[in-house]
């Protein structure tokens, strides 16, 4: 197992370069200038060249991206133009809440994909089924700009149940959790459902009932770990998706994380800031996928040892 892991860990280290060289294409061959668009179009040519001189985007594009990986190594992103602090500092301060949206939404999704998932499965093609299945597509179908605000609605205006934004005790994190995670158990649950019909199908699980197990017994002692995989991969894909929706869910809620760092960033052309931000979302995703590939390695050994 424990080369299997630094095999994993070697292999992602020029993905991860891959990201931050892109990450840094990106931001820095946008059309446009980014010192004009920060200071105006009728800013002095003076002060332009001395915002430019500071930004050091007079300097030649390989000289910036090398200043950019000698920076990165020592854990320094740059300085915020519009405020002044640290780049590094102003995200360890946010992404513990966009963590902490994202974790529970995660857990939300969960909850409600194995149990309607699993429900679903047990008979398939009944009314229980085609429930289960119809709240799934339900989900899928609502997009998060307009479930977010239908729960503030419903929860916050009318029934007062909830705070309405913020970020605060566990009551405030209800609302932007369901939100988020919402869309992403639809799709598990559906994931979910086919694989654990596919399982019961399966050689081994009829033997299991054979020598008396009930279909509950043997689809939860032998059933759900041989239907993991597929699932397994599919929350693998979503969990990244949480991290970069959140950032929509965090301006509807008023939530202070990541995402609405960055939505602030762009629109007072912050650049430094922008490229500290999207780098640490894009190497989130890779570091997702490296926790999906151990969780494959510990449901199914086949993998590590392949």
């Amino acid at each position: 197992m424990g080369s299997y892991i630094a095999r994993r860990i070697l292999a992602l280290l020029p993905v991860s370069l891959g990201v931050v060289t892109l990450t840094f294409a990106v931001i820095h061959l946008t059309p446009g200038d980014p010192v004009v668009a920060m200071l105006g179009e009728n800013a002095a040519p003076a002060d332009v060249e001395e915002m430019r001189h500071a930004m050091g985007l007079d300097q030649s594009l390989p000289h910036q991206y090398l200043t950019f990986i000698t920076r990165l190594a020592r854990g320094d992103l740059g300085k915020s133009i519009t405020s002044g602090a640290s780049v590094t500092n102003l995200i360890i301060e946010r992404f513990p809440a966009t963590l902490e949206l994202a974790g529970a939404a995660l857990a939300v999704a969960v909850l409600l994909a194995g149990s309607l998932g699993f429900v679903a499965s047990l008979r398939p093609g009944s009314g229980l089924d085609l429930g289960a299945m119809g709240f799934a597509v339900l989900g899928v179908s609502v997009p998060h700009l307009c479930l977010g605000p239908l729960l503030m609605i419903a929860f916050s205006l009318r029934l007062g149940w909830l705070p309405l934004s913020g970020r605060g005790g566990l009551s405030h994190l209800v609302l932007p959790a369901v939100t988020l995670g919402a869309g992403m158990a639809a799709i598990v649950a559906r994931i979910l459902r086919q694989s654990l019909v596919e399982t019961k199908a399966r050689d081994y699980m009829r033997t299991a009932r054979g020598k008396g197990l009930s279909d509950h017994a043997a689809l939860l002692r032998h059933g759900v770990r041989n239907a993991a995989t597929p699932v397994i991969t599919m929350l693998g894909l979503e969990v990244g998706g949480l991290l970069t929706g959140s950032i929509v869910i965090e301006q509807i809620f008023s939530w202070p994380g990541l995402g609405r760092l960055m939505l602030q960033a762009i629109g007072s052309r912050d650049y430094p800031l922008v490229e500290g931000c999207v780098l640490v979302f894009s190497l989130s995703y890779v570091l997702v996928n490296l926790v999906t590939d151990m969780l494959y390695a510990l449901v199914d050994p086949r993998v590590r040892l392949g």
